[in-house]
């Protein structure tokens, strides 16, 4: 199957078919019957707007001087209040339009922008890996913003005055003759040319400005994201430059933008008023001729301002709709993203089991030319703990992401409790896997939220047994809110055996058959590694356990310990049997054994070397006094 160019633009008239089905929802009959309603109101309010210059009209010709003495006391004054109840009906109806309509409006922003959202969750690792968080999230912002310009200008601006143009020049050609109509018609003709001939050459500006503006976005973000990082480096300047080398883009593109649009609405003025004075000049040859009154000429005066009052801002409406469609339809293309990873059809939920776990023959390439995996096959009996270790690179954190399913396997077949994962839903398979990642991210929430988030329904008494299991509860007792203390952004406000804590605790909350520990405490201090160790224990008690290390100290109480190499098992045995084997293993056992004894000498030399200068300076006290 060929892939969809999402690239490729597609015209406004196919991202306006997009809107469509949001507009007339089915199963809605409500949001049906509100927008049935508000055209009715449009039409309403659009033809008590077309009367109100013929009321003018005639009230100003019974008010001439060849008017009779009793018409001028009574006929102006009922045409006068026909001008103002017209006038408000044509307001009121607008408004009502408006306020019926607002609903529908609400919704379809809600539903377009839900379904963006839940797309972009579903979409695969890779994706996300390659994406801009800023430039993703002020795209999504200008979509959903794009979608309601349009709205409001499309409904509540462009239709009514298309009608409005084609009721008056209904009512000129019928009271006068054609070229009334044919003046007003071919003036508006030639301004909305002008108008899209001239607003599409000026585009390049806009979309050069939004690119401009996303670009100074994404590094805005992305700095103040990486604030420690840019702190460390003493590169506050450094930053400050690549955002002003952004904006200053983005100045010069708006500046264009803006001196573009002056030239716009110059040339639109001007062509308004040679329209205006052409079709005046026709009106006052019929009143001297005496085919017409100067209430006809009035009429006439009056219609056109009327109807260019909106035509005034059609070079803006036309811009922000054009802006609209174009951002609309940034938004559409995230929804024609393929998801790489999806469920085969009518894949069934994965079935209760007790979590065996069987990898034959996976092979995996994040790029063709970058194999990564090369024939990996292992079993884990349920309940049973799997160790993989190797050196970095050999493919060990790549193995958990081809069981959560955040890629695919290119070759060979990943099975829990005989099934095949890709034959079941993402949903039922990550429900029975828990993972507990080496850069546990919190969100910048409560204790409390980021424990439940393992399970949302859970009780407050099931929460806090988790953090107790997870050794989390005593230090939480200890914050002055508890439970509801903020873990700050990312969860930085918490060290990282805190934040670990955190994450075991919710991992225990999930309760998955199938438990992952993804170099889980390979960041942290001995001491707290030693605590977490605790922890984790009781988690992977009666679990199925895949434990990713690269501290071996970790892994020794294994079933079973895999050796991974260049993306190939080469080892594989218990913690003593690979230690006789005299291997890749035992090498990296020797290594680090090594360096633990050597930290733990400096580590007491530099305590010792603490005790004689505490001892020394004693002395000298005691010799002082």
């Amino acid at each position: 199957m060929t892939k969809p160019d999402l690239t490729a633009e597609r015209s406004h008239w196919q991202t306006l078919k997009s809107l469509a089905p949001y507009l007339w929802p089915a199963g809605e009959p409500e949001l049906r019957a509100r927008v049935v309603i508000s055209l009715l109101l449009l039409v309403v309010a659009k033809g008590c707007n077309v009367l109100v210059p013929l009321a003018y009209a005639r009230a100003v010709d019974m008010l001439a001087p060849t008017a009779g003495a009793g018409a001028l006391l009574v006929i102006p004054v009922a045409l006068v209040i026909a001008y103002g109840i017209m006038r408000a009906l044509s307001s009121v109806f607008a408004e009502l339009r408006d306020a019926v309509f607002t609903k529908v409006q609400a919704r379809a922003t809600r539903q377009i922008a839900l379904q963006v959202f839940q797309h972009l969750h579903a979409l695969s690792l890779r994706y996300h890996l390659d994406r801009q968080t800023g430039g993703l999230t002020r795209l999504i912002e200008r979509g959903v913003r794009g979608i309601t310009f349009v709205l409001d200008f499309m409904l509540f601006n462009i239709i009514p005055t298309l009608l409005e143009i084609i009721l008056v020049a209904i009512i000129l050609w019928g009271m006068f003759d054609f070229s009334f109509a044919a003046v007003t018609l071919v003036t508006i003709a030639i301004y909305v040319t002008f108008t899209l001939m001239f607003t599409n050459w000026r585009l390049q500006f806009r979309r050069r400005m939004n690119e401009t503006d996303q670009q100074a976005n994404t590094k805005a973000i992305d700095s103040l994201l990486n604030f420690e990082t840019v702190k460390y480096f003493n590169n506050e300047k450094h930053e400050a430059k690549r955002y002003d080398h952004s904006l200053a883009r983005y100045e010069t593109a708006w500046t264009q933008s803006e001196v573009s649009l002056n030239g716009l609405n110059a040339g639109q003025q001007v062509l308004i008023a040679c329209g205006l004075t052409v079709i005046m000049v026709l009106a006052a040859q019929g009143v001297v001729s005496g085919r017409m009154s100067v209430g006809d000429f009035v009429l006439v005066n009056t219609y056109m301002i009327q109807l260019f009052i909106p035509l005034n801002f059609l070079g803006f409406v036309y811009r922000e709709m054009k802006q609209g469609l174009t951002d609309m339809e940034a938004m559409f293309r995230l929804l024609r993203e393929e998801r790489e990873i999806a469920d085969a059809p009518g894949a069934p939920a994965l079935p209760p089991g007790p979590g065996a776990l069987r990898f034959n023959d996976v092979r995996f390439a994040y790029r063709p030319d970058r194999q990564i995996l090369k024939g990996i096959s292992f079993e884990v009996p349920a309940g049973k703990m799997m160790a993989i270790v190797g050196p970095t690179g050999a493919g060990k954190s790549t193995i958990s992401r081809l069981l959560f399913r955040f890629y695919d396997v290119t070759g060979g077949k990943i099975s829990v409790d005989g099934h095949d994962i890709t034959q079941v839903t993402q949903d039922s398979l990550r429900q029975a896997v828990g993972v507990v990642p080496q850069d546990t991210v919190l969100f910048n929430d409560t204790i409390r939220y980021n424990i439940a988030y393992g399970r949302p329904d859970a009780t407050e008494e099931e929460i806090v047994e988790a953090a107790k299991l997870a050794q989390v509860h005593d230090f939480v007792l200890r914050m002055p809110d508890g439970y509801n203390t903020m873990v700050g952004e990312r969860g930085l406000k918490l060290s990282g055996g805190e934040k670990q804590r955190v994450a075991i605790a919710r991992t225990i909350l999930k309760n998955p058959r199938i438990l992952i520990l993804d170099e889980a405490t390979s960041a942290l201090d001995t001491r707290t590694e030693q605590e977490i160790q605790q922890a984790l224990r009781l988690v992977a008690a009666n679990r199925t356990t895949l434990v990713i290390a690269h501290r071996l100290s970790t892994v020794v109480e294994a079933d079973e310990i895999l050796v991974l190499q260049e993306g190939m098992v080469t080892e594989r045995g218990t913690h003593g049997a690979l230690i006789a084997q005299g291997g890749l293993y035992a090498q990296l056992w020797q290594r680090q054994s090594e360096a633990m004894a050597a930290a733990e000498v400096a580590a007491a030399a530099e305590a010792a070397a603490g005790l004689d200068r505490s001892q020394s300076a004693r002395a000298l006290a005691e010799k002082a006094t």
